[in-house]
């Protein structure tokens, strides 16, 4: 096992609980941009990450990494990655690792954020590593639900899809670079931390009642 892995599993030798108070939990805002959706198939282009730490966005503890990427790079009008520009990213073994280092235990938020997950997982086992991310999720889109359910947003409505646009959009969040990682992961964070104050004034303090998924009841 290489150093830069183990240690990102030391990382959790002590870490968070559902009982960890939210303001004391550093929580890791992630996006990347890939060539499509397909964990198999498909490449991870652009990992962009900031921390929110204490109600704040932290942007002197963030991430950004571009990778090299060979063959089609996917939609590059929805992306903006050409194929030139991937050349002087890093590889992809070498991204992760740098990424890992960067996230240790942090909880990883994002908007539907098992993509993200899941296209760093398929990283990893081709990197041949014995582990795949280990980090507890928070996903935005499933903490909105919640608060819905809880009556977070009065009689408002919200769509059956929500996307990152709906919220930046209810938020008043405007939305710089959007479909960039970096700019997708800060306007994600601007959202969570509206999420957050929603939530703690609905009780939800800890960081077990901030990252359930949301299940939606079977009707039947």
């Amino acid at each position: 096992m290489s150093p830069s892995i183990e240690a990102y599993k030391q990382a959790f030798a002590t870490t968070w609980t559902d009982e960890s108070p939210v303001a004391h939990v550093r929580f890791v805002v992630l996006d990347s941009e890939t060539t499509g959706f397909s964990p198999v198939l498909d490449r991870i282009l652009t990992i962009g990450a900031v921390v929110v730490e204490d109600g704040e966005i932290r942007l002197d503890d963030s991430f950004d990494a571009l990778l090299h990427v060979t063959g089609d790079v996917g939609p590059v009008d929805v992306h903006g990655v050409t194929p030139d520009q991937t050349l002087g990213g890093y590889e992809e073994g070498e991204a992760v690792e740098r990424f890992l280092a960067y996230l240790r235990d942090g909880v990883i938020v994002g908007h539907h954020i098992g993509h993200d997950v899941s296209m760093l997982d398929a990283a990893l086992e081709r990197m041949g590593a014995s582990v795949r991310l280990i980090n507890r999720t928070l996903d935005t889109a499933d903490l909105t639900l919640h608060l819905a359910q809880d009556g977070a947003f009065g009689d408002r409505t919200l769509p059956a899809h929500i996307t990152l646009d709906t919220l930046a959009d209810l938020f008043g969040v405007i939305p710089h670079d959007r479909h960039t990682a970096s700019g997708d992961a800060f306007i994600t964070a601007l959202v969570f931390l509206r999420l957050l104050k929603l939530a703690a004034r609905h009780g939800r303090t800890s960081l077990g009642s901030v990252v359930q998924e949301f299940v939606i009841a079977d009707s039947h």
